[in-house]
């Protein structure tokens, strides 16, 4: 009985957002999942607002949290209300920044994080948060975007800090009437609602329940790149040997004892937050190279090979510094 009590208090919570919330407003029945999109399965032995993830990602170990900044565009102010929903369970944050109803529908959402796109999808009738995209940034910390009209990334994606990965919406479950607006958690391990975190932008906590902030997200600027070679490149990873890029750079290599892997990274040292030319590249000997090529905001790889017993050749790009080793390593 207390088991369905509580269940019924959840669905009651969920339905009842838009009417308690002044962000609620009457709208049309809400957004359809995307043509293609699979509605995941309920699974009735987990809580409808912890759905399960979509792809699996390296457990990546972290010192700290990481440099989390506001979910949009740089210069762009927003207000963020924890306090103006009933389904809201812990720290949870609602943000708007127009002055009507429907004003933000359609603004961008953007990454507060480098990390691992991990849910992408609508969730359809199993709880409120519509299109959902969910995001693994390692160390156990994950960050929710919610209610959103569109989702520009796909689970398996990895994503920079600032880069766009939807647009605020108001996608819900069948008849949950809400206005536009996004809903935006930060959580740290498992057992929901316990696990969600204060959210903190720019190094400085929201200032709870409610504040009005201007986004510092891909600004430019900053001297430290937030990201470490193990970081990048997974959980049993150490570095092995490294190569200066100028600097511009660092590019690294690395290898798993525990797989017989390799990997490589290369870490941006200017230019950070701004997407600009950088490679990686690993080469097992008798292998075709494979190569991360791109602009990149942070870094680039990881580059992964097998290579137990065998050399390799490595190197990657950072402005207009190259570096290229010969084949080395060998066991």
């Amino acid at each position: 009985m207390l088991t369905l009590g509580f269940a019924l208090f959840l669905g009651l919570a969920a339905g009842q957002s838009a009417a308690a919330s002044p962000l609620a407003a009457a709208a049309p029945t809400p957004s359809p999942a995307p043509t293609g999109t699979a509605t995941p399965s309920p699974d009735p032995t987990r809580d409808p607002n912890d759905p399960p993830n979509e792809v699996d990602v390296p457990d990546v170990t972290t010192l700290a949290a990481p440099s989390f900044q506001l979910p949009f565009p740089c210069g762009q102010k927003w207000t963020g209300n924890s306090s103006a929903s009933s389904a809201h369970r812990s720290y949870e944050i609602d943000f708007n920044r127009g002055s009507t109803a429907d004003a933000d529908l359609g603004d961008t959402v953007v990454a507060a994080a480098a990390g691992t796109v991990v849910i992408s999808s609508h969730q359809g009738s199993a709880n409120g948060f519509g299109n959902l995209v969910k995001i693994d940034h390692g160390g156990g910390w994950t960050t929710y975007y919610a209610h959103l009209n569109v989702r520009s990334v796909k689970a398996g994606d990895r994503v920079s800090q600032g880069q766009k990965i939807g647009t605020v919406g108001k996608t819900s479950k069948p008849g949950n009437n809400i206005s536009p607006h996004l809903h935006y958690e930060v959580r740290q391990g498992s057992g929901y609602p316990g696990n969600i975190r204060k959210a903190v932008f720019n190094g400085v906590t929201f200032g709870y329940p409610h504040q009005t902030l201007t986004s510092k997200n891909k600004c430019g600027g900053g001297t430290t790149n937030p990201h470490t070679p193990g970081e990048v490149c997974g959980a049993g990873y150490k570095v092995i040997d490294s190569a200066a890029l100028g600097s511009a750079g660092t590019v690294y290599l690395l290898y798993n004892a525990g797989n017989g892997y390799n990997c490589v990274a290369t870490l941006k040292k200017t230019s950070l937050g701004t997407a600009t030319a950088t490679s990686a590249f690993l080469e097992v000997q008798g292998k075709a190279r494979v190569t991360d090529s791109g602009s990149f905001a942070y870094y680039a790889g990881p580059v992964r090979a097998a290579a137990a017993g065998k050399c390799v050749k490595w190197g990657g790009k950072a402005g207009s510094a190259t570096y290229t080793s010969p084949f080395e390593h060998c066991g």
